[in-house]
């Protein structure tokens, strides 16, 4: 694997998915793989889970992580080509990051879309010109459109349940939509989405209000309804999460309080277990009796982040490190 941004990355999802459940069980089993390599994880945005986690998994692999907030702590960067650079930004991107790739044998970014501009976000500049000039392999720890690690720890959540509970059917997973104070990006879901098709291996069903259509890119191959509690019927699983309009780019039409996933609308799904990725606003997008009740996975799904980042390092190390290595 020469690099992380999306499931098209990935040569066998289950295989993946299988690696992260063996780091799971034995966490330190090839703790000299990365020993003297170092990664960079380059932050344009906040996190908790997901630099946490990619922290720890290094350290399993004996790898040192260094973490750099670029939006607070280094000069601010210029992406475009062909800037003329007389505003703000004070260091160019072909110049950064080639130095970058020089420190780090692999670096790990995470960017955020601006809403504004759905070209711009959906070009994913900020992370292709990483990938451009950096020369090392570059895992996206989130970009404008996608969450690719945060989908792998799903499915291995997905994978431990079903073997846990001895479920052989093929599973309906639904992907519904929730209320939000704010507008969000659609990065999440285009990514479970992505993954969801990819895999195969589910009945895939996305539910949303009117207006609320992702990009077809992402979302082809699932049944889509603006029908909530015909896609709750029969569930297995149901992830929630809100999202951003697509179409008329990141806006809110809506904020039914209806949409919010309870016990009540569950009483039809085959028992679900309920996922979220967190942070969540707590009777806004889910109610405190999913969160807090026997069906939510979401402490499960949260903790596999650091099996997911494992698993991808694992693989992205590959290349790096001298045969017998792992």
């Amino acid at each position: 694997m020469n690099q992380f941004i999306s499931v098209h990355d990935v040569a066998d999802i289950n295989a993946l998915v299988a690696k992260a459940l063996g780091y799971k069980a034995n966490p330190l089993m090839h703790h000299q793989l990365a020993a003297n390599k170092r990664i960079g994880l380059l932050f344009l945005n906040p996190s908790l889970r997901t630099r946490l986690s990619t922290q720890i998994a290094a350290a399993n692999l004996g790898m040192e992580a260094i973490v750099f907030n670029v939006d607070k702590e280094g000069w601010a960067l210029e992406f475009e080509e062909g800037a003329i650079m007389s505003g703000n930004t004070v260091e160019h991107i072909k110049d950064a990051a080639p130095i970058l790739g020089n420190y780090f044998d692999v670096l790990a970014i995470r960017t955020f879309p601006s809403l504004i501009n759905k070209v711009d976000d959906y070009s994913e500049m900020y992370i292709s010109q990483f990938i451009k000039y950096a020369g090392v392999p570059v895992i996206s720890l989130e970009s404008a459109t996608l969450h690719p690690l945060q989908s792998l720890a799903d499915i291995i959540t997905i994978q431990e349940q079903l073997i846990q509970n001895k479920i052989t059917h093929k599973p309906k997973i639904v992907l519904t939509w929730a209320p939000h104070i704010k507008p969000l990006p659609q990065c999440v879901a285009n990514s479970f989405a992505q993954w969801m098709n990819a895999w195969g291996e589910a009945d895939f069903v996305i539910t949303h209000p009117e207006d609320y259509e992702l990009n077809e890119e992402f979302t082809n191959g699932a049944t889509i309804t603006q029908d909530q509690d015909s896609a709750l019927k029969n569930a297995d699983f149901v992830y929630v999460k809100n999202w951003s309009t697509y179409n008329d780019y990141g806006k809110i039409y809506e904020n039914d309080p209806k949409w919010m996933l309870t016990n009540e609308k569950l009483v039809i799904s085959n028992n679900a277990k309920v996922m979220h990725c967190l942070p969540v606003r707590r009777n806004v997008e889910l109610s405190d009796e999913i969160l807090d009740g026997q069906n939510s996975l979401v402490t499960q799904q949260a903790s596999n982040r650091v099996w997911a980042a494992q698993a991808v390092l694992a693989e992205v190390l590959k290349p790096l490190t001298p045969k017998g290595g792992l």
